[in-house]
């Protein structure tokens, strides 16, 4: 996996190490057609009338120089008067005419589908979908552009009309074709077809991970990004952020960043000369001391976004103009707009300066909130991208570590993290699409997507739906809370009643938890081009049930995640989700409940949940590592950890920490990290804790765990042969041993002299406790009750026809066995079919 690193410098837009010049062993070519076979299964396909042909760095490709060149197995030949270019994975057939649908098709080898084929100008029909650049009013569901798979074996990614990136003293584009100047992004001079061929099959991981190769890896993000983000769209002062940052500390509910949303400048501003949305100049009667404020922060563990709009300009009242009228040459005194134009370079220089200046009174990083339109004065050139493009360079100054929290501009927007998709309306419906269109998002690379948790806008009040929101942030890229400038609308959990308060702050205490591991996914997803996010068929293609789960999804290497996105059931009193579970052993992540699938096909069922509880599955050997200190904003590498390890195979994972500093402009090899690797041995049970390799400094000296084997019967247990106190779970089926603080430098060994063995499901016990909640008739709960313990599975075909009529004055009342319940006892009964 080839990385990316951007050069720190607004006038230096060029990828460091960029190589958009292909092999020429790779290329085949006629006077106005070419072809370049980049992968054994990537093919770009290029017409130009004048017969000159791009080889720049576009605004999505930055890399065409695939190495090493072995991968290639390409043969070309005539047949019948066509042009075949053949590799193992695809076969392309041409007649050298201009391109057209009889003339130029390419055929992904081993798919059979009647669309297997690709024909020039075909249409994706069957495409899975990419992503979206907002959800701005969305309630529900919004079109979705395409991505790199399909069940069809092939997808195309048009270049054709992107911008170019280029040097001041590019020969091929003279000055008068540079169009930004200075900053390098131009129109192209040659119009033509630039197309990206992708006949992977039902290979998606590898098309995905092939596709960074092309366009540059996704950047690693900094630890704190990871924790929960507090966002909320209101006019706070000072006083009153900071006093409810207190409250979330008294309550242990933790943040780790801080969103100022665009009430932090003055938005009061005289209509004539635009509206309030754009502003740089800190509102001083809600923020007298914004240093003071913001350093307030920074002593709390938080990192701090502030919102822009750039769409404005930069205007008379703000205390930047007078510094950025002399940088423009705009007479100060006549108090003339400075229109925003990305295509000035002088422009983008002042523009900086004076975000920089906020910088250094503690800025973090910025939220750009401005995606309306898609113009500017350069052909092609979108603003949102070029904002992008630019912030996230800019971030990199200074060896920062580069963030930007912005919507999405089109393929290749993953190397500038952070995404956010928008003010969606607070409805169940909009909470159905989230976990569907994040998933999906990963076909096009875009793994960082940030939600608004909760939803922003409109919609109603429910508290059932909110708790579940929270939940499908715990489990997503990024968790950030928000909502709109409303009375009613706030998220603090407090706000709410029990259960749902208790279930919200539960939820975002194990988000906390989470950071370890999710910042080795992190760092899984920067080096090696794996999603944390994966929709269940890139796993499993051949299974065509993974292709009806569309909400459920891989949360990195260690577990599956399927929200509740629906009201619980009235009688059931749970909420449930559709879940596919593919063939082995898996286990609930909270309450250790085996899931044994003894079926190729896998099994197919609904998960019923109560409020605080949501559908996540461990794999047999799964392990996953967490800090103890889930109650604080602290994201620094912990020195007490919890570690949670669940049994039926051996399994292995490697903790990834590093020293929390940027170097040598993002390049991984060049970063101080430490790792820890975690081997778990099934068949002759042992817990290995490795000492730590790298660089030990960057980590503490000493570190105490916590492991817990879940879904285990009770035994004894050893560190390097010496007994250990332990304690046992019978509702989690949780053994629990706490390891004192030891040298990292140590191995850990953990031993079961007695044999550690699966736990037995307590299925009479969770029979009792769904049908003990149930709102139902008593009698029909005790029949169904009995049923089940004397007969089992058995008893199932027989409990939809369970009734009971009851008379009272009013006359005859009839009830049935709910069918809801009927669903929810099969799970647990077919946890071991």
């Amino acid at each position: 996996m080839s990385e990316l690193s951007l050069t720190t410098s607004p006038r230096k837009s060029m990828p460091r190490n960029a190589r958009p010049v292909a092999r020429q062993e790779s290329v085949v070519q006629g006077d106005h057609w070419r072809f370049t076979v980049l992968t054994d299964s990537l093919i770009r396909v290029e017409w130009s009338d004048s017969g000159v042909f791009e080889d720049h760095c576009t605004q999505m490709v930055v890399d065409r120089d695939f190495e090493p060149a072995a991968d290639i197995h390409m043969r070309q030949y005539e047949q019948d008067g066509l042009l075949v270019i053949d590799t193992p994975d695809v076969r392309l057939t041409y007649d050298r005419k201009p391109f057209t649908k009889e003339g130029l098709q390419i055929t992904p080898k081993g798919m059979d589908g009647f669309c297997s084929t690709w024909h020039f100008g075909d249409n994706q029909h069957a495409n899975l979908g990419g992503t979206a650049r907002t959800l701005d009013g969305v309630d529900g569901s919004t079109e979705i552009g395409v991505g790199l798979n399909s069940p069809d074996g092939w997808s195309i990614i048009d270049d054709s009309a992107t911008n170019i990136l280029v040097m001041p003293d590019d020969p091929a584009y003279p000055q008068a074709m540079q169009g930004l100047q200075g900053i390098g992004i131009a129109p192209r001079a040659q119009h033509g077809i630039d197309l990206y061929f992708f006949g992977y099959g039902h290979r998606y991981r590898q098309a995905v991970q092939d596709f960074y190769r092309l366009t540059g890896a996704t950047p690693l993000l900094p630890r704190f990004a990871l924790g929960n983000w507090w966002s909320r769209y209101y006019p706070y002062s000072a006083d009153e952020y900071t006093a409810l940052m207190d409250r979330f500390h008294a309550e242990g509910v933790p943040f780790t960043t801080a969103v100022i949303d665009m009430d932090w400048h003055i938005t009061d501003v005289d209509r004539a000369i635009g509206g309030g949305w754009t502003g740089y100049t800190w509102n001083r009667d809600l923020f007298p001391d914004p240093k003071a404020f913001l350093r307030d922060l920074h002593e709390r563990g938080m990192k701090v976004t502030l919102n822009i709009h750039p769409r404005d300009g930069v205007r008379a009242f703000e205390e930047a103009y007078p510094k950025m009228a002399a940088s423009m040459g705009v007479d100060a005194v006549k108090g003339e707009t400075i229109e925003f134009d990305l295509t000035d370079p002088k422009f983008v220089d002042a523009y900086f300066d004076m975000h920089h200046d906020l910088e250094d009174e503690g800025v973090d990083f910025w939220w750009i909130d401005w995606q309306q339109g898609g113009l500017t004065k350069q052909v092609g050139l979108d603003p949102l991208w070029m904002l992008n493009h630019l912030h996230y360079l800019d971030s990199a100054r200074d060896g920062r570590w580069p963030l930007t929290f912005s919507r999405y501009a089109g393929p290749g927007s993953h190397r500038y993290p952070i995404g956010f998709s928008g003010d969606t309306v607070v409805s169940w419906d909009s909470l159905r699409f989230q976990p569907y269109f994040t998933a999906t998002a990963s076909n096009i690379g875009y793994g960082w997507w940030s939600h608004d948790i909760g939803g922003h806008m409109m919609g109603i009040r429910d508290e059932e739906l909110e708790a579940r929101w929270y939940q499908l942030g715990t489990f997503s890229p990024i968790n950030r809370l928000h909502s709109t400038n409303s009375l009613f609308n706030g998220k603090e959990p407090w706000n709410f009643h029990e259960p749902v308060r208790s279930a919200m702050t539960k939820i975002l205490r194990l988000r906390q938890a989470l950071v370890p591991y999710l910042y080795t996914m992190n760092w899984r997803n920067a080096a090696e081009g794996l999603e944390l996010i994966e929709p269940m068929y890139w796993q499993h293609s051949d299974h065509g049930e993974s292709y009806g789960v569309p909400n459920e999804y891989y949360f990195g290497s260690e577990m599956i995640v399927a929200p509740i996105t629906d009201p619980m059931d009235d009688a059931a009193m749970r909420g449930k989700a559709k879940v596919w579970l593919p063939q082995g052993q898996w286990f609930d992540l909270f309450t250790g409940r085996r899931y044994q699938v003894a079926d190729e096909s896998g099994v197919q069922f609904h998960a019923w949940r109560t409020i605080d509880e949501v559908p996540v599955f461990a794999k047999a050997g799964g392990i996953v590592p967490m800090q103890s200190d889930d109650r604080s904003n602290a994201v620094a590498n912990p020195e007490a950890m919890r570690l949670l390890v669940f049994p039926g195979a051996d399994g292995q994972f490697t903790m990834r920490e590093d020293d929390g500093r940027f170097r040598d402009n993002g390049d991984l090899a060049a970063m101080h990290t430490a790792d820890t690797t975690i081997d778990f041995t099934w068949d002759q049970p042992s817990l290995r804790i490795g000492a730590v390799s790298g660089d030990a400094t960057v980590v503490p000296a000493r570190r105490s765990w916590q492991v817990t084997f879940r879904g285990v019967a009770d035994t004894a247990v050893t560190l390097g042969g010496t007994p250990c106190e332990t304690t046992y779970d019978a509702e989690t089926l949780s053994l629990t041993v706490d390891l004192p603080a030891t040298s990292v430098a140590e191995d850990l060994v953990l031993g079961f002299p007695d044999g550690l063995k699966l736990a037995e499901n307590p299925v009479e016990h969770d029979i009792y406790a769904l049908l003990k909640d149930a709102q139902m008739a008593y009698t029909i709960k005790e029949e169904a009750y009995g049923l089940l313990r004397t007969r089992g599975v058995k008893a199932l075909h027989t409990l939809d026809t369970l009734e009971y009529t009851s008379r009272d004055n009013h006359g005859e009342h009839h009830y049935r066995m709910p069918e809801a319940l009927t669903s929810a006892i099969e799970e647990i009964l077919l946890r071991d079919c």
